[in-house]
């Protein structure tokens, strides 16, 4: 692989390597350094730990199950790019763009993804507890079956998100967008929801239990058989919301507005 990386790269007239090069991750590091476009790179199981790429351009690039844990790529590019089975444990892709990448059962937990565009990407069945998502964009983005255990959201773009039975107990998403979005059967249990959109959005079966939902717009929004005993309720908008069978025990609902709400069903103690 080394080698056909550097016949490819290297120009006809003098090499732009260094003879010192001795393994994948120098030579990239160099080429990254020089600004030269790895589209369409060919990196499988390539080992790039802790490798400073930042602003390196692997748009549509296979870098199936290769290690990228704690390396620098910020600013990056890698739209599109294939990035299956991947770990990228710790690794820096804030403001990156992953346009439609395909990042399914990554390892991804602790990785720092703040501001990175992740909009159409799949990261179905990926782990990204405790990484860091603020601000990020992952509109219509397939995250069913992820791990997103206390991973930071705040802010963070989900609209029209597919998020079937991912995991987001004690996630941080305050201010964050998911209207439209599939979270049916998720476990947001003890997540920050606070000052979120959730207009619209499909929440059946979900687990909401002790979470913080104050002045969340939860409008329009699918709740049936969801649990969100031991919320706070306070100031959300459920108007026009279907909570038919949901658990509302132990919730506080101090000018929580349930105008045209369906609660049929529903399990609650008097406010």
């Amino acid at each position: 692989m080394l080698r056909d990386i550097m016949m490819k790269y290297s120009g006809t007239e003098e090499c732009i390597f260094s003879a010192e090069v001795e393994s994948l991750r120098e030579l990239l590091e160099q080429a990254v350094a020089q600004g030269i476009d790895l589209t369409l790179a060919c990196l499988t199981r390539a080992d790039l730990a802790y490798a400073h790429l930042p602003d390196a351009k692997l748009n549509s690039a296979d870098l199936s199950e290769s290690n990228l844990s704690g390396a620098n790529l910020r600013r990056s590019r890698l739209i599109v790019a294939k990035l299956e089975r991947a770990d990228l444990s710790g690794a820096d892709l804030s403001e990156a763009g992953l346009l439609g990448a395909m990042v399914v059962a990554a390892k991804m937990a602790g990785a720092n993804l703040r501001q990175a565009n992740l909009c159409g990407s799949k990261l179905c069945g990926s782990d990204l507890s405790r990484s860091n998502l603020s601000q990020a964009d992952l509109s219509k983005a397939n995250l069913s079956g992820a791990n997103l255990t206390k991973a930071l959201l705040p802010f963070a773009n989900l609209t029209g998100a597919y998020l079937f039975g991912a995991r987001l107990k004690k996630a941080a998403l305050s201010g964050a967008d998911l209207s439209r979005a599939d979270l049916s059967g998720v476990d947001l249990s003890g997540a920050d929801l606070s000052g979120a959109v959730l207009a619209g959005a499909r929440l059946n079966g979900a687990n909401l239990g002790r979470c913080d939902l104050s002045f969340t717009d939860f409008s329009g929004a699918g709740l049936a058989g969801a649990d969100l005993s031991s919320a706070n309720l306070t100031g959300a908008d459920f108007s026009g919301t279907d909570l038919s069978g949901a658990n509302l025990l132990g919730t506080n609902r101090l000018r929580t507005n349930l105008t045209d709400s369906d609660l049929s069903g529903v399990t609650m103690n008097d406010s």
